[in-house]
């Protein structure tokens, strides 16, 4: 953040001055794009630019007179640094799925108000509950007003990165076949047309990938399928002709991207389309005609790209030996280097990402590296800057949460390293969250168990100490994809039939505990849905495989806290570890694993 904090309250003011000659009392900023992705380009990064909250989530509300921030817990610690200054209210909420903002919003309105948003990137079931809300105040929602039309002066254009295609040696199936997939689904649903604006479904679908998104290999693109073909709606001269011809010879034509909007209004009145509520934006839904029949449901693809085939499953493990391999080399450099050399949270990010870019395949980043030493390790979505960053020195714990991108899988891992001496109250905080991410890893479970179902696993040792932490603890994984996907989510969120957990889905492990101000732990794997064997006759059952190589440091366990069956299990991953990454690492990363293996 360079902005002051007098600069974002400037801004809010500018804002304010809009809804006032617009005629509205209040309006809605979400963090969101036309394809509701998580991460966004810079075109549509509004809501930060305008707060100065950088959080990759948060939704803000402003009126006439207030400015507010919905935040969930993971990101209470960085918003009231960031928010402070610039008049705009933090509210805290439990998790990011709350739509206290909405309740927030129809308070401050009375009958006949309007409040305003840009229908182009809110999301169809979340404009519908805000209708309702602003209903029942006797107002009303006016979804043509894009506040920064009026307000970003440098407001970034349309990314025009290149298209290119994921190399044959890793894709799943060919294009032509996961379409027919979808196809099936179509007509399971009746749909005669299906419309896809999700960027990670339409790369996954389409064995395409890109670059306008940071930290994820994704293109701005929407989808329309009916029973024959299939349009892609990307921006003129992104993809390469020669890549044209060969999507063209598998039934897949391109047009313009402004012109996904006019493809739906042109379906005829027969037209069953089918729509994803929570993937597609109320501007395009409202596209389509009246008269054509909607049938909502989850994208199919979803569910298809989240089970990994044994074929890709092969390519992860690979990808997780490099990746553990650069860990290795860096954790190397970095305890060699403690007390000779100046090392701060950003040297750990440019190291850290300069011994991942060594390794065969690494493409990029999965996302910003989180290096937080003692108290900013307590904000579990912390990020250094140049205005604002720990030198590592003295004692304490060191959290350190990165990932990669490689074309045969995506890596998300989380260690805790001891510096100088750690405290015995940061053993017994690290050896509890240790013991639940082995604890969910052990686990065995019903084919088909709702993810949440697992998430107690994780916290039970925490539980029995009278702690908890606020996020969820494990989020599906995309394969070179998006580090987040479902839909599977292992939390406290309440299940719904398509969390089931199912063979050859990846998700993370990543319990955590977190002190405002002194420190924080996570310790974090990303894991495998393989078949568990079993001799009874209760059905087929699952397990997970810890895909994730990396010691997990033994330095600040407190031992007597561990059961024999969880001393047993680290070793066996340790051996693990070593035997696999001993051939890829260097002389002195040898030495580090080595050493950090030693079964305890």
């Amino acid at each position: 953040m360079t902005a002051t904090p007098s600069v974002f309250a400037q801004r809010i003011a500018s804002a304010q001055t809009v809804l006032k000659e617009l005629g509205l009392v209040a309006c809605l900023v979400p963090s969101s794009d036309p394809h509701l992705s998580e991460y966004l380009p810079a075109r549509w990064q509004g809501r930060e630019w305008l707060s100065g909250f950088t959080g990759s989530m948060g939704t803000l509300a402003l009126t006439q007179t207030r400015a507010a921030l919905f935040a969930d817990s993971r990101y209470w610690a960085q918003a009231e640094v960031e928010l402070a200054g610039s008049g705009i209210e933090l509210v805290r909420i439990e998790t990011g799925a709350s739509t206290q903002h909405v309740q927030w919003l129809a308070s401050q309105v009375a009958g006949g108000q309007a409040v305003g948003v840009d229908g182009a990137v809110l999301g169809l079931a979340a404009a519908q509950q805000l209708r309702d809300a602003l209903a029942k105040v006797g107002a009303t929602l006016r979804t043509n007003t894009d506040v920064f039309a009026h307000i970003w002066p440098d407001r970034a254009p349309m990314p025009q990165a290149l298209v290119y295609e994921h190399d044959p040696v890793f894709v799943g199936a060919p294009r032509s076949a996961q379409l027919s997939q979808v196809r099936d689904a179509m007509t399971r649903f009746g749909a005669s047309h299906h419309f896809i604006s999700t960027v990670d479904d339409i790369a996954w679908l389409f064995n395409l990938r890109g670059s306008d998104v940071s930290y994820n290999p994704v293109f701005l693109a929407h989808a329309l399928i009916d029973a024959t073909r299939a349009t892609l709606f990307v921006a003129n001269g992104k993809v390469p002709v020669e890549l044209a011809e060969r999507l063209r010879a598998d039934g897949v034509l391109l047009q313009d991207y402004p012109q996904a909007g006019p493809a739906l209004a042109a379906l005829p009145d027969s037209a069953v389309l089918l729509l994803d509520p929570r993937r597609v934006t109320l501007g395009l839904r409202e596209s389509a005609a009246p008269a054509v029949k909607v049938v909502e449901a989850t994208n199919p693809s979803v569910f298809l790209k989240s089970r990994k085939s044994d074929a890709q499953a092969v390519h992860v493990r690979a990808a997780m030996e490099q990746d553990g391999a650069a860990m290795c080399d860096f954790y190397a450099w970095f305890e060699a280097a403690q007390g000779k050399q100046r090392i701060t949270e950003l040297t750990i990010d440019e190291r850290l990402t300069a011994e991942r870019a060594k390794r065969a395949g690494f493409v990029g980043l999965s996302f910003n590296t989180i290096a937080g030493f003692n108290a900013n390790g307590a904000m579990p979505h912390y990020r250094a800057t140049l205005e604002s960053h720990a030198v590592i020195e003295g004692n304490g714990l060191l959290l350190i949460d990165s990932g990669g991108q490689y074309p045969g899988g995506t890596t998300d891992i989380t260690r805790v390293w001891p510096i100088g001496t750690p405290s015995a109250a940061q053993k017994r905080d690290y050896t509890l969250v240790l013991k639940g991410t082995i604890g969910l890893s052990s686990a065995h479970f019903p084919l088909g168990t709702l993810s949440p179902m697992l998430d107690a696993l994780a916290r039970a040792p925490m539980w029995a100490h009278g702690m908890d932490y606020g996020h969820g603890t494990g989020h599906g994984v995309g394969y070179f994809l998006n580090v987040h996907e479902g839909p599977q989510s292992i939390s406290k969120a309440i299940p719904d039939v398509n969390m089931a957990m199912q063979p050859g889905m990846i998700t993370s492990i990543e319990p955590g505990l977190y002190r405002s101000g002194q420190w924080g732990v996570r310790i974090e794997n990303l894991v495998l849905n393989v078949a568990a064997p079993t001799a009874e006759p209760f059905g087929e059952f699952l397990e997970f495989e810890t895909l994730t190589l990396c010691p997990i440091d033994t330095r600040c366990i407190q031992k007597d806290l561990m059961r024999t069956d969880e001393v047993e299990w680290l070793n066996a991953y340790h051996a693990t570890v070593r035997a696999r990454l001993s051939p890829l690492v260097s002389a002195a990363g040898l030495a580090w694993l080595v050493a950090r293996t030693e079964a305890i």
